[in-house]
């Protein structure tokens, strides 16, 4: 009545038409969400209600070319942290940066990063060490997820800064913080209420959120930074010049591609990037590395095999690392081969253990258009769709006996006829990690030099893990092992 009195009679009619309008205009937008809705379930109630048991069996017959964007809910907890990186950006921006960065993840470029791999391994080997030496030489039950967590944080702050933080031996702040991070994100998702930015900005967590991120932005920023003020102060030949003979990291590479138009990536999408990286690196490689030497423990004549591939190929050296490339230590007429197709036992088991226990266990995606299947059903546009890997890799009618640890599934012969689509622990599709290739080589590095000194064994005095999928797949208490020196193993 104020209002009313305020604005005359003229302005009341003016107001009450206003509210009048944007009245109905919610309600045509709730009819037509409703209509929406509607159409949605009724094609998605032509879909067959699968047994409560076997829910999560996935499904392998969508269209190979199908692309979405990622379901914007969960992944833009992740926004204020990885910014526009490959994980989280979408369209033109998406595409232009995986075509500047796949060069970045090539063969040549990932041979220079087995030299720390190596020496990252060897480090938390001799942590190991030090602690079967404490228990007498002999046996020694340790958890091993956490502190391969910080070997893969190690081996990515230095390919991808050229940084030594020594995080394995002593604390860092930024390691910290990625850690912290990745904490915070979990116990989000699991906050319902948390959800909307505003109230999570209010909260504790949001607060310690706002600062971890501070922490790793300022890290990221300052490396980025530097670098592009040495190579605008030396000009590109020379920057190349002044690396040649030692290997450049991933901000190197990064500062000097060029798109077709010989447009640079900004600052903001370097850092964004490098932060991406160090993300998705980091726990998934961890978790795939103690899943697999779980169920190596479990298995010794699996474990034993792939031990005698890795004595075989270490004899003779005076090195006990895993090589790239050994062209100027094999006489002729010998054709030089490199270490990690030198691991082929190796390899289906880690192949294997990436199937039983797949570090990311679902994605989610939100179709652009319609997508039909080959039983005729459609999934509508605008629907949200969760992709169990978990599911697809424990389906029995791709895999006889899923939960059966048999590495031989992927020798040469019977992987034969597989659709791709049946064994996706990196995704699928052009959206699939562009670092599966780095995570397999540092696996493959890591459990080489690990078999070469220890023998693992699950701990009898511990029941089995339970399962707890998080961001990757943990285990509920963690993931404990009995670990033993090999005799005769400095």
């Amino acid at each position: 009545m104020a209002v009313a009195a305020a604005l005359g009679s003229l302005g009341a009619v003016v107001l009450g038409t206003f509210v009048v309008a944007l009245l109905l205009r919610w309600l045509w937008d709730a009819l037509v969400a409703v209509t929406r809705f509607r159409a949605t379930c009724r094609q998605l109630n032509k879909f067959p209600i699968p047994p409560w048991r076997n829910w999560l069996l996935g499904h392998t017959g969508m269209r190979q070319t199908f692309v979405a964007p990622k379901d914007e809910l969960f992944y833009s907890f992740l926004k204020p942290w990885l910014g526009e990186g490959l994980l989280l950006s979408r369209g033109e921006c998406w595409a232009r940066h995986r075509r500047l960065l796949t060069p970045a993840f090539h063969g040549d470029v990932l041979r220079n990063y087995l030299g720390i791999f190596n020496q990252s391994t060897r480090v938390l080997l001799a942590k190991w060490g030090v602690a079967t030496v404490a228990a007498g030489g002999g046996p020694v039950g340790l958890e091993v997820l956490q502190p391969l967590s910080l070997l893969t944080l190690d081996t990515l702050q230095k390919c991808i800064f050229s940084h030594e933080s020594h995080c394995q031996e002593r604390p860092s702040e930024y390691i910290q913080a990625i850690l912290e991070l990745s904490s915070l994100v979990v116990r989000r998702q699991l906050q319902p209420l948390l959800h909307p930015w505003w109230l999570y900005s209010l909260s504790s967590d949001g607060q310690r959120f706002a600062r971890a991120c501070a922490t790793v932005h300022a890290f990221t920023a300052d490396v980025v930074q530097r670098r592009r003020r040495a190579l605008a102060r030396l000009g590109h030949q020379a920057w190349r010049d002044g690396h040649r003979g030692r290997s450049m990291d991933f901000i190197d590479l990064l500062l000097l591609t060029k798109d077709e138009n010989g447009h640079t990536l900004s600052d903001e999408d370097i850092a964004a990037e490098a932060d991406t990286f160090m993300f998705e690196g980091h726990d998934t490689t961890a978790s795939g590395l103690a899943w697999l030497f779980y169920n190596l423990a479990g298995h010794p004549e699996h474990q034993e095999r792939c031990r005698q591939e890795v004595q075989e190929l270490l004899a003779g050296r005076d090195t006990a690392d895993i090589e790239w490339w050994l062209g100027d230590m094999v006489p002729p007429p010998l054709v030089p081969k490199e270490d990690l197709s030198q691991l082929p036992f190796t390899t289906m088991c880690i192949k294997e253990s990436l199937r039983l226990h797949p570090p990311v266990t679902a994605v989610s995606r939100r179709c652009t258009e319609d997508i039909p299947l080959h039983d005729d059903c459609i999934i509508p546009k605008g629907v949200t769709c969760l992709m169990s890997i978990y599911g697809t890799h424990h389906n029995p009618d791709l895999w006889p006996e899923p939960e059966v640890f048999n590495p031989l599934r992927f020798s040469p012969e019977n992987s034969k006829g597989r659709s791709p689509s049946s064994f996706i622990p990196f995704s699928a599709g052009p959206r699939n990690c562009i670092g599966q290739s780095f995570a397999m080589a540092e696996m493959k590095v890591v459990v080489a030099l690990t078999l070469s000194r220890f023998v693992l064994r699950r701990d009898t005095a511990r029941p089995p893990p339970r399962r707890k999928p998080e961001l990757i797949l943990r285990a509920e208490n963690g993931l404990w092992l009995m670990l033993e020196p090999l005799p005769g193993v400095a």
